[in-house]
């Protein structure tokens, strides 16, 4: 199978409680792909960057099997920049400078080769950005977008007719609402259904994840960890395990959309145990597996009779 990737390159920088970075790898291709990179061997990348990207960030995407041919290198704009920080309980963070650069002209033309990908994942953009991109593509598989509170509340027309086109969207509790007008979220989930998506994940942080369908409620949990440094990039790590899971295994039944939110959940708690990209950056099978069955752990338990 084929996953393409549409986002985000960006040299980020990040201040927590724990210190701060200045202009790390970020962005939502960048984690998305990487991600995806240990589950499926054909994940594509299209994006932008400006003169100032690292060439060995690059060679570090190609090391991990990403296909590159999609990535534009402005010679006269400089790298998508974000400066943030988050408070202390990491729950809230405050967007210091946001420099568009080389991606304000982002216009992508996705090539016949990317065009033909099985699995699409399209990382949080302009909603009118999104349907053009979408309106290139054959007719993946399944076909992912995310949001955010900006578009939601700017745009909603825009993110109405591009949300028609999408087969599953991805959104935080608090979008979720804002994009419904619901407060309770199975009632928010079906209306937005309503509108396009089949499937709704619903991120809600610290208190875990929903999948839902027409048919399924599915509750995942977070992960618990000691200490979170960088919860910068861990939805979209979220989005690239759940897709390069359902690109590997090829499989969109109930059980496999269930395994596809649990790898995405592994996949987010190991990201931001780390600043930046550095928690997923140089992985192994085995450290994946080992907090996969962690994961499965937290909520098995025996059948028993009143």
């Amino acid at each position: 199978m084929s996953l393409l990737v549409i986002g985000t390159l960006a040299l980020d920088t990040i201040e927590t409680p724990f210190g701060k970075k200045e202009y790390t790898l970020g962005g939502s291709a960048t984690f998305i792909s990487t991600t995806a990179s240990y589950f499926t061997h054909n994940t594509r990348l299209v994006g932008i960057v400006g003169s100032d990207f690292p060439k060995e960030e690059i060679e570090f995407l190609k090391s991990k099997n990403i296909d590159i041919s999609g990535l534009e290198i402005s010679k006269d704009k400089k790298t998508f920049h974000w400066h943030g920080v988050y408070s202390h309980d990491m729950n809230v963070r405050e967007s210091i400078t946001t420099e568009l650069n080389a991606f304000e002209t982002f216009d992508p033309v996705i090539s016949d080769k990317f065009k033909k990908s099985e699995y699409v994942c399209i990382g949080n953009a302009d909603p009118s950005l999104q349907k053009k991109i979408i309106l290139q593509l054959g007719k993946p598989k399944l076909l992912m977008i995310d949001t955010m509170n900006f578009w939601i509340e700017g745009k909603p027309k825009e993110l109405n007719e591009t949300l028609k086109l999408a087969d599953i969207i991805v959104v935080n509790d608090s979008e979720a609402r804002l994009i419904s007008g619901e407060n309770n979220l199975i009632i928010a989930a079906h209306k937005i259904m309503k509108i396009g998506p089949k499937i709704l994940i619903i991120k809600k942080g610290e208190h875990g994840a929903l999948l839902i369908t027409k048919d399924l409620i599915f509750s995942v949990p977070a992960f618990p960890l000691e200490t979170v440094f960088d919860p910068t990039g861990a939805g979209d790590t979220f989005a690239g395990g759940f897709m390069g899971w359902l690109d590997k295994t090829d499989d969109l039944s109930t059980e496999n959309l269930k395994l596809a939110i649990v790898f995405g959940s592994v996949m987010a708690s190991l990201c931001v145990e780390k600043f930046s990209l550095e928690g997923i950056r140089n992985l192994t099978n085995d450290v994946i597996m080992k907090r996969f069955y962690e994961f499965r752990n937290l909520t098995q338990f025996e059948n028993v009779k009143l």
